[in-house]
This record gives C-alpha cells, sequence and structure tokens, in this order.
C-alpha cells in the first residue's frame, strides 16, 4: 500500500517524491490574519501559517508505549502499513516553534488541574498529550478515573491532572418530555468546568449530525422550540451561549482558556484538488505548500467571530489550516473499532501532537 514500505528509514523511498514536495512548500507562499482574543503577542510570528516539512527526528514518541490511546486513534497497533505521515513537523513562515518539553510542562503545571472540553477532537487531543508527557516521564506514577463524561488522568508525582470531560456541543443537551432537547441558551453543565487552571474548548462536528446520528430531535432557546434550524446558526448561538458562560465565569487570574479551531474532514479528494481520491484513503502526503485548495471553513468564521466580541481573553489554537493540509494524517481504514471510512479523527500520534505543540508554544512565549 502507498509506497510499498513499513519503516522509511529502512526502504528506498523515491526521493524524488519527497525533493518535488520540499522544493513546492517552499515555493509557495499564504498570508491570512489568523485571529486571537485578548493576547497581546509575544513574537511577530503567527504559527498557523507555514507548511509542513519532512523531519527525520518526529515522531516525538513511539505510539507502541503509549498506554492511552483508543483503537480508533491508534493506526499503527491497527495495520497502517505505512509511516511517513509521522516524519513531518510544522514549520511557521517567519519562526520554528519551540520543541515540546513534557518535563518542562509538568513542572509548569505542577499541582494544576487541565481539562479538555468536547467531543471526539478534543479527546483526540487529550489523548495525544497524555502519550507526549508520558513519554517525557515514563517511570512516572499516574492514575486513571473515568466518571460519566470526566476522565481524569493524574500524573502522580506531580500533581498533574489532565481531564477530558466529552460534551458534543458544549451547550446542554437534555430529556424531556417532547423528546431530547438540545438547549442553545443554557450551559449548566458548565459547572463542571470550574476551578480549573487551563481550559481547551472544542464542538463542531456533531452540530451536523443528522438522521440517526442526530441525537437531538428538537432544539430550544428560551421558550421557542423548532425541529430544526439551519446548521451554522445554531453553532453561532450554542458558542454565543459558551462565550457568555466563559465572560462570566472564568477569571484570566487564575484560568487560560483555549478554543481548538475547527478540525476539518477530508473526504472528499477534490477539496485538495485530487479528482481520483474518493477519501483520505491510501493519502500518505501532505498537501504541499501553504494554501489549501478548499478554502476557508464556513465553521472558522462563526467561531472568529464570537471569539471577536468576547471580554475575557481567549486564545484561538488556529489548527484549520495547517490540518487541512494533512489528508494524509487520518485513520481511514485502520482505526480498530471505529467503523467505515475515519477521515474525520487523526491518528496518535500524529497531527494532535503539534495542535499540543502549539498549545505549549502558547503557554511559555
Amino acid at each position: 500500500m502507498g509506497f510499498g514500505f513499513r519503516n522509511f528509514c529502512s526502504s528506498f523511498l523515491p526521493f524524488f517524491l519527497l525533493l518535488s514536495f520540499l522544493q513546492q512548500a517552499r515555493a509557495k507562499h499564504f498570508h491570512n490574519e489568523s485571529s486571537f482574543r485578548g493576547r497581546k503577542q509575544l513574537t511577530s510570528c503567527n504559527f498557523f501559517q507555514g507548511s509542513w516539512v519532512y523531519d527525520a527526528s518526529y515522531p516525538l514518541y513511539d505510539s507502541s508505549t503509549c498506554p492511552f490511546i483508543d483503537p480508533e486513534f491508534n493506526c499503527q497497533k491497527y495495520g497502517r502499513p505505512d509511516n511517513l505521515y509521522l516524519k513531518f513537523r510544522w514549520k511557521p513562515n517567519m519562526c520554528e516553534l519551540p520543541r515540546f518539553n513534557g518535563l518542562d510542562f509538568l513542572e509548569r503545571y505542577r499541582g494544576k488541574k487541565i481539562m479538555f472540553v468536547g467531543d471526539s477532537l478534543s479527546l483526540n487531543q487529550w489523548e495525544s498529550l497524555t502519550c507526549m508527557l508520558h513519554a517525557a516521564v515514563p517511570q512516572s506514577k499516574t492514575s486513571f478515573v473515568k466518571k460519566d463524561d470526566l476522565s481524569t488522568l493524574t500524573f502522580v508525582d506531580y500533581g498533574v491532572s489532565v481531564m477530558y470531560y466529552r460534551s458534543t456541543y458544549l451547550v446542554d443537551l437534555v430529556g424531556e418530555g417532547i423528546g431530547r432537547v438540545l438547549k442553545l441558551d443554557s450551559i449548566e453543565t458548565g459547572n463542571a468546568w470550574r476551578g480549573m487552571d487551563m481550559l481547551i474548548f472544542n464542538t463542531w462536528h456533531w452540530w451536523l449530525h443528522q438522521g440517526s446520528s442526530q441525537p437531538w430531535d428538537y432544539l430550544q432557546e428560551g421558550k421557542t422550540v423548532y425541529k430544526d434550524m439551519d446548521r451554522l446558526t445554531a453553532f453561532q448561538k450554542g458558542l454565543t451561549t459558551w462565550a457568555e458562560w466563559v465572560d462570566t465565569y472564568v477569571d484570566p487570574a487564575n484560568t487560560r482558556v483555549f478554543f481548538q479551531g475547527i478540525s476539518p474532514t477530508h473526504y472528499i479528494g477534490k477539496d485538495w484538488n485530487d479528482l481520483k481520491a474518493k477519501n483520505c484513503y491510501k493519502q500518505t502526503l501532505p498537501v504541499s505548500g501553504s494554501v489549501y485548495p478548499g478554502g476557508e471553513l464556513p465553521p472558522s468564521i462563526v467561531l472568529k467571530n464570537v471569539l471577536n466580541k468576547m471580554s475575557k481573553p481567549v486564545y484561538l489554537l488556529d489548527v484549520t489550516l495547517l490540518s487541512q493540509l494533512r489528508k494524509d494524517a487520518h485513520p481511514s481504514a485502520y482505526s480498530g473499532d471505529h467503523a467505515g471510512m475515519d477521515c474525520s479523527h487523526w491518528c496518535i500520534a500524529g497531527l494532535p501532537d503539534t495542535w499540543n505543540q502549539l498549545l505549549y508554544s502558547a503557554l511559555i512565549l
């Protein structure tokens, strides 16, 4: 499959393919103002504008040594025959990202609580971070507790708790007499997020679900109940409720807030100008350069508009473009117990490690 190899370093990969990729990456340039809110730029570099470059020192850890990866993200364990996708590093146009230092991360957040809140893309990033930290201190004692929607992994020697709270919409989904109701202006579940030292939020993919995979029967705003509405409109209303929660309950002196940008999917080859590709299956290289042919995602525009209206500081981990370029980084057919073709989530080790490298860079700079 792919180039017909299992280990890039011990094979004779045609070098002209890689050389062509690198030459195209250097030749293309792209400028797009990334949106931040309430963060003073400590560097003139925009971390989110750049391209992917080959780096033989990657990946940052061996996925086979990480005990925290769910089958749906564990691509190497579940048969993915290639590993070139593990060998790319994100290179901003005007600078270098600091290399992730797990020991430094743990020391900085000794005794602190870190929580990811969102859907399975938050789970993707949470598991990646736990692997990156575990790789730095493999002998350190850990404890894991899962109760209802909350999973907590604690690095006991450092007192650092890294949590994942499953909340696919951020706003409340409740059972009532008429059925399952998604309340666009209610966020009572937010009580579970208070008291954290760091919060990293995410939502989008579930707003598009319809039919049997849609977990709600009605939408509600105030006293008005809807059978359905434009999904981007619903997303904007839900995000606005979340933004009001942050502005009301978060004290920036005690809690840093991040929002994971919109994670893209790769189910349509024409989005990256490949009319032969049905989806991400057998994709082994990123899109070269700094421009994604499919353009900016509409939910990204909605998200940035909401963030720009907030009074409290929220740092946007604007991972959309750099993730759009990674058509090669999905589990595709190698996602364990995940049915069908998965071009939504990401392999671990893999792309979410870069999301966490960007998180780490934002913390130290």
